[in-house]
């Protein structure tokens, strides 16, 4: 049961106010040095740990540093850099479809907002939060698979849904705090609130969560 929607935005606020004293360096654990590879990087990541994404970008980046590079990349080629991160068939047509509307559509350069992020293929809404609110400085709910788990346990929102969480959150975060919030979550959804196991009696925000009983058994 989700609580009522009345307490959620001061929950917010206490929550946001813990974790970024507790993370105050959250941040993607994606390497990347620009728009562009925190594109790339972030689509690599599907089904797939950052770590190892993190593995494979450094010589990717260096063979195609930038949207023209990659548009004109061998398929194989690209299919041998990036195997690792898996599924990496369909990867790299994402990635070879991204960089050729990148060049076609917006002569080369990283669109800023996240509707026109998502005009890109492959692109769908958190990759385009990830790379508007960490790159772009845009205000930004960025639900991956730990925002969604917490947003739930925490009674922010009761859909499954990631674009439905997302506008969900737009309700209870201040617009200026939503990459913030995003970025604190994320990270303690890592370190603490985990999906399997949850480490309750070390987490700093367990006297606002409403779901004490999620260990249950």
């Amino acid at each position: 049961m989700v609580t009522s929607k009345s307490g959620r935005p001061e929950r917010a606020a206490e929550v946001l106010r813990i974790l970024a004293a507790e993370y105050p360096d959250a941040r993607p654990h994606l390497d990347y040095r620009n728009a562009f590879e925190l594109l790339v990087a972030t689509i690599l990541a599907a089904q797939c740990t950052d770590e190892m994404v993190n593995k494979v970008t450094p010589e990717l980046f260096r063979r195609y540093p930038d949207p023209r590079s990659l548009a004109a990349a061998d398929q194989p080629e690209l299919e041998g850099l990036i195997k690792s991160t898996g599924f990496y068939r369909n990867k790299t047509r994402s990635l070879l479809a991204m960089a050729k509307a990148l060049v076609e559509g917006f002569g080369g350069r990283m669109p800023r907002s996240v509707e026109a992020l998502t005009e890109l293929p492959g692109v769908g809404r958190k990759t385009a939060n990830v790379v508007a609110g960490n790159c772009f400085g845009v205000p930004a709910i960025i639900v991956d698979t730990h925002f969604k788990r917490l947003s739930g346990r925490l009674g922010l929102s009761a859909e499954s849904n990631p674009d439905r969480i997302e506008r969900d959150l737009w309700d209870v975060v201040p617009e200026g705090d939503r990459t913030r919030f995003s970025a604190v979550l994320n990270e303690h959804g890592r370190r603490v609130c985990t999906a399997r196991k949850p480490r309750c009696p070390e987490c700093r925000i367990a006297r606002l969560c409403p779901f004490p009983e999620k260990t249950a058994g």
